[in-house]
């Protein structure tokens, strides 16, 4: 069973693979108008803006979904840049505090938790998120949150159920890639805040 591919993982990676590389010359072809002068306006700002949260979106989806090897790394600084990108100009605010280098399949985890946590801050918030000497830490702040507690029982379920909806998939995915890290998930939920550790 160890040994079987993580095809979801294969899938993930495949699909973010195949999409960066258009998204990017859509990207530099809005650029180039830009440069040109031929056209600006409120329509060009609108397409640069949404190629970028596209890009950024893909970035943060080619790492949470695709596959992670033990020795892949990832480097804080490229972390926090597809964070930002990930949330410029919207209500979420991530704080992203780790290591310089980082193990690529615990920040896979990281993200996974992160939109887990998402889902509790659809009014916008923060997400503070820190890995300590053994511990990821991410906690979850708002003025007003929705913890629909049978979504979060996910998180404990021994296999997905069937009327998982898309929606919920990073609940299911978690503790699976937190088994494959021989990592145990501690979850506090409250009214203002959302807090999960591994």
């Amino acid at each position: 069973m160890a040994d079987r591919p993580d095809l979801a993982a294969l899938i993930g990676s495949r699909i973010c693979h195949d999409l960066i590389s258009p998204i990017g010359a859509i990207g530099n072809g809005v650029e180039l108008l830009a440069l040109e002068g031929s056209t600006r306006g409120p329509e060009m700002a609108l397409i640069a803006e949404s190629v970028a949260q596209a890009n950024a979106r893909i970035r943060f989806f080619r790492i949470a979904f695709g596959g992670a090897d033990q020795d892949q790394r990832i480097s804080r600084s490229e972390v926090q840049q597809i964070l930002a990108g990930l949330t410029r100009g919207g209500r979420l605010v991530i704080d992203w505090t780790s290591p310089a280098d980082l193990a690529r399949a615990e920040v896979k985890a990281a993200f996974l938790a992160i939109q887990c946590l998402e889902t509790a801050l659809p009014w916008g918030g923060r997400i503070v998120v820190e890995r300590g000497e053994t511990r990821w830490t991410l906690a979850a702040q708002g003025r007003r949150m929705r913890i629909e507690p049978a979504t979060w029982d996910l998180l404990a379920a021994p296999a997905p159920p069937a009327g998982l909806e898309p929606a919920q998939v990073q609940f299911a995915l978690l503790p699976e890639e937190l088994a494959r890290l021989g990592r145990r998930l501690t979850a506090d939920l409250r009214d203002t805040e959302a807090r999960l550790a591994f």
